[in-house]
């Protein structure tokens, strides 16, 4: 079922001529029952009720805001034209927001695709663009709405691993614009048959579950070290060689393969250690200490 557009008419003019009836009835109500003439009094009796019931008609319609029209369970059409319509009385009418609406999930813990326990949350936008599916194809589309988004957010945390462990795998932690994307697009093919378009979808909330969250730290913390040196020592033996090349291009002092192996271990204790070394002044020769 689509939305279509329902039939309705500008409720301004016919306000006020619906007044005018009503006034020219209660005058013929007046005059009836002044000069006692029965004919006078029913007539303006029954072209009154006429009147009111036909002022049943009027509602309203605000900005970003559709009127679905029921016709003795009849689907009839939605009405969006803004101001004051009027429309067959017999009509019955529901209104339903077509304004952007935001809602931010429950924290759920679930399994990522590795099968580490994860707390994550999700800021949903969305907005209604069909009425006609938001009123019939589900039974209440806000809670609808609530419901998919956590199921599709659900789905979609235990398809990716918190974090990447292989070059160019997408994680949940590393690649935001992607995991976004496929977030929003498995809400949308939840919500479209409500007649929701879905703007946007963010997490909001990601973290390791509590259980598992200090013996991820020491594995973040313990990778973040390793990679650290990793990039000490590849600095190190570049100013090592930079250091060899000099002495060997300028002929400032000609080492053998022992003198070489104990400059490059001191150097290496120099340059990778944590703490500040202390100089030993050698006053002998070179292979005298």
């Amino acid at each position: 079922m689509n939305e279509t557009r329902a039939s309705s008419l500008s409720g301004i003019p016919l306000a006020v001529l619906f007044t005018i009836a009503l006034l020219f009835c209660v005058a013929g109500f007046v005059h009836g029952a002044l000069h006692q003439v029965i004919g006078i009094l029913a007539g303006s009796v029954i072209l009154f009720a006429f009147f009111a019931f036909l002022c049943k008609g009027f509602f309203q319609v605000q900005p970003n805001l559709g009127v679905v029209l029921l016709l003795f369970g009849r689907y009839a059409g939605t009405a969006r034209e803004t101001g004051l319509r009027w429309t067959n009385p017999f009509l019955t009418k529901r209104a339903v927001s077509l304004r952007v609406r935001n809602f931010e999930s429950s924290k759920l813990k679930v399994n990522d695709a590795d099968g580490n326990p994860i707390e994550i949350a999700a800021v949903i936008v969305w907005q209604v663009v069909d009425t006609a599916e938001a009123v019939f194809q589900v039974d209440d589309y806000e809670n609808y709405v609530h419901i998919q988004s956590e199921s599709a957010l659900r789905q979609m945390a235990q398809s990716y691993p918190y974090d990447a462990h292989d070059d160019g795998k997408p994680s949940l932690r590393s690649h935001g614009d992607e995991i976004t994307a496929h977030l929003r697009d498995q809400i949308q093919e939840r919500l479209g048959r409500a007649g929701v378009q879905v703007l946007e979808a963010r997490i909001s909330h990601l973290a390791y579950a509590q259980e598992i969250a200090q013996a991820m730290l020491q594995r973040q913390q313990a990778g973040a070290i390793i990679a650290a040196r990793t990039k000490i020592v590849e600095g190190a033996v570049s100013m090592v060689e930079m250091a060899l090349a000099h002495l060997n291009e300028h002929n400032i002092v000609q080492l053998d393969e022992e003198r070489k192996a104990a400059m490059v271990s001191n150097l290496l204790v120099v340059l990778c250690g944590e703490r500040g070394t202390q100089p030993v002044l050698n006053t002998g020769t070179l292979y005298q200490g």
